[in-house]
């Protein structure tokens, strides 16, 4: 089967690589819908830490698919569910684990990263997932070319969780990329009587405006500190989100936020420029909070999955190309590009 690999230390390749097999307690499910994440290309760039040089892996976490083969011990799906999956496994036993944070394990696995993904035909699901209940059935309704987006959006609900949006605040969102209109959409849903996105592309400041932006910056033209305290009458906003990698931002954003404001370093920036400045006084003194998140927990999925099956967030709007699977190769090309926002990958038909 056609797949997308990368091997640590080597290169990134679109290459035939045999269909995975399954064990008797595992699912194995074909993939009608993935889309290309930023970590992806991270991974393509840079590798990632969690492999080990001359190691190849299928690349690919974001995806939804139907079962095509049920293990004998796998109880509860069955062949032809349809069905979405988080793609972080936890150990089972650390106290993350116990709380149901998976993404939080210090010792997890992911589709993608350490186990073969999704950017292929088919993808193996050990029991692992099915166990920690990352396997879910999708909505009927639902078509599955938006069900691969569901799991970017668990990341955004589990930072609004994290910031506790709520009705009446005022939410600065830095970064109108894919997962910047996100937050722009469930900032919104959350009640925020004013979701201000900054970025310095006009085109995807014009889809953030469409999607809900009340107001927004474009910070290669206005002065980002002036909109935002005439905007909220000199208080700041509070909560903001830096959906983008950027010192730069980070070290900003707290300038910004109002008293008891809240910050969520969402994107995470490279070893080499992971090292910001704060007034840590102004935490001190404005009583802020100032935190971040990594991926997100099935529960964070559940809950993502029920607001786009319900129709109340739009993330189809967040897809810029689409790419049948023998095109993978173009579709990474396209990824990589200035202009790209969401890829999706669909099966053949």
């Amino acid at each position: 089967m056609i797949a997308a690999t990368y091997t640590q230390g080597g290169s990134f390749q679109v290459e035939d690589v045999p269909q995975p097999g399954i064990g008797d307690d595992e699912l194995l499910i074909e993939v009608k819908a993935a889309s290309i994440c930023g970590t992806d290309l991270r991974i393509v760039r840079n590798g990632h830490r969690r492999l080990h040089d001359g190691q190849r892996i299928v690349l690919g976490h974001e995806f939804a698919g139907v079962v095509a083969k049920a293990g004998p011990r796998v109880a509860g799906f069955r062949e032809g569910d349809r069905v979405g999956v988080a793609p972080n496994m936890g150990c089972g036993r650390c106290g993350m684990c116990a709380r149901g944070l998976p993404n939080m394990c210090p010792d997890y696995t992911a589709f993608g990263i350490t186990l073969d993904g999704a950017h292929a035909q088919y993808v193996r699901v050990p029991h692992a997932a099915i166990a920690q209940g990352s396997v879910m059935r999708l909505p009927k309704a639902m078509p599955l070319r938006h069900a691969c987006l569901i799991e970017p959006f668990s990341c955004v609900v589990n930072a609004s969780r994290a910031v506790r949006v709520q009705p009446g605040d005022a939410a600065l969102v830095f970064g109108a990329g894919p997962i910047g209109l996100m937050h722009v959409m469930l900032a919104n849903l959350c009640g925020a009587s004013r979701v201000i996105c900054v970025d310095v592309q006009p085109a995807r400041l014009k889809l953030a405006a469409e999607l809900g932006a009340t107001s927004v910056i474009d910070a290669s033209e206005e002065d980002v500190r002036e909109h935002v305290m005439a905007a909220t009458g000199g208080q700041g906003a509070d909560v903001v989100i830096t959906a983008c990698s950027v010192a730069a931002v980070q070290e900003q954003a707290l300038g910004l936020l109002a008293p008891l404001g809240r910050l969520c370093l969402f994107g995470g920036l490279p070893k080499d420029g992971s090292h910001v400045r704060f007034d840590t006084n102004l935490i001190h003194y404005k009583q802020l909070v100032v935190t971040g998140v990594t991926g997100g927990a099935p529960r964070d999925f559940r809950a993502a999955m029920a607001l786009v099956a319900a129709g109340r967030v739009p993330v189809d709007r967040v897809v810029s190309h689409r790419f049948p699977l023998s095109e993978l190769a173009a579709a990474y090309e396209a990824a990589m590009g200035p202009d790209a926002m969401k890829i999706v990958i669909e099966a053949d038909q």
